[in-house]
């Protein structure tokens, strides 16, 4: 991958979608968002980026500071927003004690409405931070953090959004800390899916190239197989009878 033709293809594709209306984004303190927001203030300047800092109670204070360093550094608009009240009251009314994944999906589709509800404001477009690797094997939520307009960096693998990154001045500290969703107490994607980034993307290469796959772990292979065959349904419209 080329870093600066990568760049200034994003550049012009965000132009090109965002057709001179405003952007809302989902600030998280993580690598992608933060790279989208780089990315983002580099094609609109930082007037037309409109962000939003939503921590929950699983949320680290390194979170909330990383994500307000990006925002003061970009010069842009950011308005945070604690969602434990929206959560809290939501949670109340349900007639059954939703479980850890029922909680963070939860998180993931209230941020994606608050988001939409600022675009609405202010006509704007929800520009999404989700890379290859993760929409690859669904590692997103269906209306959460998939509920998006675009997604510049959707074909970027999550190994080339560190390099991208580090060639646009993402903060070292963001590039550094293992990647999370937040969306409960001690939890990281590599520990949730159960495999490292690098290797994740080395198979999902080889799959989109059709190369050999000899010398990958078989387990390795068969829990990215099984990924990728029951997260079809997030990559598709739903089904329609006719």
């Amino acid at each position: 991958m080329n870093n600066k033709s990568t760049i200034k293809k994003i550049i012009n594709f965000i132009k090109k979608q965002v057709n001179n209306k405003p952007i809302v984004l989902g600030l998280s303190g993580g690598i992608d968002s933060a790279l989208v927001a780089y990315l983002a203030v580099k094609a609109l300047g930082n007037k037309k980026v409109h962000c939003l800092i939503m921590p929950s109670d699983t949320n680290t204070e390194q979170d909330l500071r990383l994500a307000k360093n990006v925002a003061r550094y970009l010069n842009i608009q950011y308005s945070i927003f604690n969602i434990k009240q929206i959560l809290k009251v939501y949670s109340a009314t349900l007639n059954f004690k939703p479980n850890k994944t029922t909680v963070g999906n939860l998180k993931a589709r209230i941020r994606m409405s608050l988001l939409y509800s600022l675009a609405n404001q202010i006509n704007g477009i929800v520009i999404g931070t989700g890379n290859k690797t993760e929409i690859s094997v669904g590692y997103f939520t269906k209306y959460g953090d998939g509920g998006v307009d675009i997604l510049p960096i959707g074909n970027l693998y999550k190994t080339q959004v560190w390099k991208l990154s580090k060639e646009l001045g993402v903060p070292q500290e963001i590039i550094d800390r293992p990647p999370t969703a937040g969306l409960w107490t001690g939890q990281t994607d590599e520990n949730e899916m159960g495999i490292t980034y690098e290797t994740l993307d080395k198979i999902l290469t080889a799959i989109e190239k059709k190369k050999s796959l000899v010398g990958f772990k078989k387990s390795d292979l068969k829990k990215v197989k099984l990924m990728m065959k029951n997260s079809e349904h997030k990559r598709m419209l739903p089904p329609v009878c006719k």
